[in-house]
């Protein structure tokens, strides 16, 4: 079912297709350089993923929240897990941390409801 945040990511990936075209060492880079921030090592890729969430929050960049509130699902995040560290967002952002915390759990519930098994 897709929402607000499943559409983020389908538009942002339209134009990073586009953009892999037209500046193929510069994207290659920066999936090189994503892929090593996020691989495990003293800290496991659901503490990565989280911490990417909470800086998504304090940068205020929904594009990141909607692919790093997906990631954190697909990481195993709980959404009390999810919470605090949006808390320690919403600490380091102040009042707007708060709005732009709020679309993060958001964007959490919607990952986390389309990953969910449905009954029958």
């Amino acid at each position: 079912m897709p929402g607000e945040f499943t559409d983020r990511i389908a538009e942002v990936d339209a134009y990073a297709a586009q953009l892999r075209q037209l500046i193929p060492d510069v994207t290659k880079a920066f999936g090189g350089l994503s892929k090593g921030a996020q691989t495990p090592g003293a800290l496991d890729g659901k503490t990565k993923e989280l911490i990417a969430l909470a800086l998504s929050v304090a940068t205020n960049c929904k594009g990141c929240i909607a692919y790093h509130a997906r990631n954190s699902v697909r990481t195993g995040a709980t959404r009390q897990e999810v919470a605090e560290a949006l808390g320690v967002a919403i600490q380091m952002g102040g009042g707007p941390g708060i709005t732009i915390a709020a679309d993060a759990l958001r964007a959490f519930d919607e990952f986390a409801a389309a990953a969910a098994p449905t009954t029958a």
